[in-house]
């Protein structure tokens, strides 16, 4: 018998006679080749939201925080909806985020997600995917809201939680004679696991699956793990706060942790967190969870769903399950139409409902589908069921900070006067034109070498790529050299007032300081 043993004291050296255990590396006396390891990060519209920047009172916060400045009014109502979701006092419901197009609803959502937290499911998608999806709109309205709704299971089970103190493992080698049927021999592992709380200590004998899980896991003495006695699963916790001076064993991503305390094997209330869409795929298909991971899960028969319904409210009232009714949010909502909104409308009085989020920027305007008009393209009797929230225009001081923000987010330094004519022109136009600007200038000033934007960058990036405004001038000026043209005499007239518009906004950039 070869023997590999890895004993408690630091100091002592491991020694191994011939035998490898699958995980074990060696270092190697030669050169060490270094890789230098550059993280992709990837910046969106809305990636320097971190929250609703609202104090314990609901209280929006002074000079912005978590990335929201503005909107005091419309923060603080979705505050109101956050804290009732929170609390589950809310199910069912529907809110409408209403205003100008740039005016932050996407962000006020985007915020709502972030302060729930990812215990709460929060799913987003636009009007238009329901079109474009290879199933009916019903179902993928239905998927969307069955995506939105979350159940925790609750699940008790045994494990046994400790420190490593000593693992032994022995192989040897068996003789085909000793095997059933004449097979041929090879090693058998045989081995010893000893494990310690703060109270007590035991050891246990170990099989070959177990040896390879702990060979997996790459588990030494001075672990602290967890193994499920059901399924035999390992964890790794960490490292024993006793080990903290073993250099040797420690890394950068090295995790230290207590002893545990009491008995070794302990009775855990383990949380699983699914949605109802998970269960309802997993129910309906062959291929079990793996067809999660398919992408297109297709239709399901409602009859499934019903008996998973439930199944869901049989454990909730034995205490085995919670049901967390997270957010549905649709932006560009006036893209459904009659079908659609004749669907939502029933949906939220079902008691399996999420919270519902539209959002649009859409006026009195036709409803999809109809020649009905109606505000927002949203049928009357479904926005009498929506609590509407409105947003404003942003302020000259408040575009300015939201571009100060950005400008922190896409890491570009700028001069305070080129920061206020940056603010100026989003003003006059439009602030998503102000904010593709940064990187751009950006991008100028770092041609001509300077680490700082400065005020010739956005003058050069101003006349390079033009805002709607402009681009709507260019084309009624020179609309009989396109095809298609539309215009009528009235809308020519128009074009002389857009021209001189434009030559007092060009005068103005040009004495801008």
């Amino acid at each position: 018998n070869q023997s590999i043993q890895q004993r408690a004291p630091p100091n002592v050296t491991n020694k191994m006679s011939g035998i490898k255990l699958s995980g074990d590396s060696s270092a190697t006396t030669g050169g060490m080749t270094v890789r230098e390891m550059t993280r992709l990060e990837r910046i969106g519209a809305h990636s320097h939201i971190r929250g609703l920047g609202l104090d314990d009172g609901l209280q929006p916060r002074k000079g912005g925080s978590q990335g929201m400045v503005g909107q005091a009014k419309a923060r603080k109502a979705v505050g109101v909806i956050y804290r009732m979701i929170n609390e589950g006092k809310i199910g069912g419901r529907a809110i409408l985020l209403a205003g100008k197009p740039g005016t932050g609803k996407t962000a006020i959502a985007m915020g709502l997600a972030h302060q729930l937290g990812e215990n709460t499911p929060f799913t987003t998608m636009s009007g238009s995917e329901v079109f474009s999806l290879e199933m009916s709109k019903t179902e993928a309205l239905t998927q969307a809201m069955r995506k939105s709704i979350g159940v925790q299971i609750l699940e008790e089970t045994e494990v046994m939680e400790g420190e490593v103190v000593e693992i032994q493992i022995d192989t040897s080698f068996a003789s085909g004679d000793n095997k059933p049927g004449g097979k041929k021999g090879g090693m058998e592992k045989t081995g010893r696991l000893t494990l310690c709380t703060t109270d007590m200590e035991t050891v246990y004998d170990l099989g070959t699956k177990m040896i390879d899980a702990l060979s997996k896991e790459k588990v030494t003495a001075g672990d602290v793990i967890t193994i499920d006695k059901a399924s035999g699963k390992i964890t790794k916790l960490g490292r024993s706060f006793s080990r903290s001076r073993d250099y040797d064993a420690m890394g950068s991503q090295t995790r230290f942790v207590q002893c545990p305390e009491g008995e070794l094997q302990k009775r855990k209330e383990v949380v699983h967190n699914v949605s109802l869409h998970e269960i309802d795929v997993i129910n309906s298909r062959q291929q079990g969870f793996l067809a999660l991971f398919a992408g297109d899960t297709g239709e399901i028969k409602s009859e499934v769903r019903e008996q998973i319904d439930a199944k869901v409210v049989e454990w909730k009232e034995e205490g085995r399950a919670k049901i967390i009714p997270g957010v549905l949010f649709i932006d560009e909502v006036h893209m459904l139409d009659m079908e659609c909104f004749s669907f939502l409308n029933r949906a939220l009085e079902s008691d399996m409902a999420p919270v519902l989020v539209i959002a649009t920027n859409r006026g009195i305007t036709n409803i999809r589908g109809t020649e009905y008009k109606s505000p927002h393209g949203i049928p009357l009797d479904l926005l009498d069921r929506l609590m509407i929230v409105s947003t404003d225009p942003y302020t000259h001081d408040e575009i300015l900070k939201i571009l100060s923000v950005r400008c922190e987010e896409e890491d570009v330094e700028m001069a305070d006067d080129a920061l206020e004519l940056l603010a100026r022109i989003g003003t006059e136009t439009s602030l998503r034109y102000a904010i593709q600007m940064v990187i751009t200038a950006s991008l100028a000033a770092e041609k001509r070498k300077s680490a700082q934007v400065e005020i010739e960058d956005i003058k050069r990036v101003y006349k390079l790529f033009v805002d709607v405004k402009r681009s709507t001038q260019y084309l009624m000026e020179y609309n009989k050299e396109y095809m298609y043209n539309e215009l009528d005499d009235s809308d020519e007239h128009a074009v002389d007032n857009g021209d001189e518009e434009a030559d007092k906004k060009e005068d103005s950039m040009e004495t801008s300081p």
